[in-house]
């Protein structure tokens, strides 16, 4: 099963413009879920996971709930490119 936001190129060419604006999507959609209404992730955060999580729901949502920890562990109100780094890190070895 796919999900619709999943790119159809080839693995790790999501440059696309479509899949980004859906892992966008997808991530905004879950912090309104939880009763958030301002940004929390940087535009920055958000292409890195996606880049990372190859446009992957699970793997979003791996990556965001690691960057929110480094976050907060940082004493930050923003998700920004250096938690988003430190969570990929911490998942990818």
């Amino acid at each position: 099963m796919r999900w619709p936001g999943r790119c159809a190129g080839p693995a790790g060419s999501h440059g696309c413009t479509r899949c980004r604006r859906s892992a966008n999507h997808y991530i905004n959609h879950h912090l309104k879920l939880a009763g958030r209404a301002d940004p929390l992730f940087s535009d920055d955060a958000k292409a890195a996971i996606h880049q990372a999580s190859r446009g992957y729901p699970r793997a979003i949502n791996i990556l965001a709930v690691s960057a929110l920890i480094a976050t907060y562990t940082s004493n930050k109100a923003i998700v920004d490119l250096t938690a988003a780094h430190s969570a990929i890190t911490e998942n990818t070895e």
